[in-house]
């Protein structure tokens, strides 16, 4: 990254970063994600849950699917749960993802940020947005419908306040104004910390929203937009006819909590250290294994800080 796009960081505490990571890893990603929707729905349909899919590509199993009410969500992200884990709980990590989280260029970009000792932070999901019209009425989750304004350090604990974090959010493939973009208050991060609601979703507040000055950002598949952890942002509904597919990463300096800390996290790089950096996906698989073993039928942890108690959650 330029000088100049550190300082604008610095200002707007976003940047939108073209071409973050190669082809390579997008045809990576959309093979083993299809590989893994085949599976799901050879399942569904064995339960006759599903229409056959012989005809179906991967966008066309996702939308029958989620209209059977079959959720693939989970079984494709790469994290645990923040509610109820059993140790069947459904998750996926694979080498394309893990080649997408510890991609150099990647790296690169977030050393300029917080400096070359990087921790893959736990605080990660995969999103896969369906237009709009097709959302079920009772569809809460941000992951798939749309994401309320929040700031990323409101949605982890008081632990890593003093964190130094950026969260990644990586498009996967094109997008538009009308495909679910996200949209930012430029600025917004010098303002601290604003007062978050623990509703369905954990989110703040309207009226603490100065949403007239929310800039949308829409950007082509392969592109980072990379977030000060206090900078507002939300999503817009997708009105197009295309899902929109990104995902959200995280990293932090390394020796610095990640807000939580009970999910599993490792040094993607190290200058001081390289030997300690994780280069096996099949090591970062069996560590979300284990801490689901670890967890399951345990009582919740807790990943949100707020209630609904403050006035301006009425």
């Amino acid at each position: 990254m330029s000088a100049e796009q550190i300082d604008a960081f610095g200002r707007d505490g976003y940047l939108v970063v073209e071409d973050a990571v190669d082809r390579g890893v997008l045809d990576a990603l959309h093979a083993e994600y299809s590989a893994l929707m085949d599976r799901l729905y050879e399942g569904w349909r064995a339960e006759g849950r599903v229409p056959p899919g012989a005809a179906l590509d991967f966008w066309g199993k996702l939308s029958a699917a989620y209209a059977a009410g079959c959720d693939w969500f989970q079984p494709m992200d790469c994290s645990l749960p923040g509610g109820a884990i059993a140790a069947d709980t459904p998750m996926h990590f694979g080498p394309a993802a893990f080649d997408m989280i510890t991609h150099p260029r990647l790296l690169d970009i977030v050393e300029r940020l917080i400096g070359p000792e990087i921790t893959s932070n736990p605080i990660q999901h995969i999103r896969i947005k369906p237009p709009q019209r097709e959302v079920h009425a009772d569809e809460t989750r941000a992951h798939v419908s749309l994401t309320d304004w929040h700031q990323d350090r409101g949605v982890t604990l008081p632990e890593a306040d003093r964190t130094d974090m950026v969260t990644v959010w990586l498009a996967i493939t094109d997008v538009t104004l009308d495909s679910a973009p996200l949209q930012v208050i430029p600025g917004g991060h010098r303002g601290g910390l604003i007062e978050h609601c623990g509703w369905v979703q954990t989110g703040i507040p309207r009226t603490l929203v100065p949403a007239e000055r929310a800039v949308p950002l829409p950007c082509r598949a392969g592109a980072a937009v990379i977030f000060h952890p206090l900078t507002p942002h939300a999503s817009l509904p997708n009105r197009s006819d295309v899902y929109r597919w990104s995902f959200d990463i995280r990293f932090n300096r390394t020796g610095q909590p990640t807000g939580r800390d009970h999910f599993p996290s490792f040094t993607a790089r190290s200058r001081a250290r390289p030997e300690t950096e994780l280069h096996d996906w099949r090591m970062w698989r069996e560590m979300w294994q284990a801490a689901r073993a670890r967890l399951s039928g345990q009582p919740h942890v807790p990943i949100h800080r707020w209630d609904t108690s403050a006035a301006v959650c009425a």
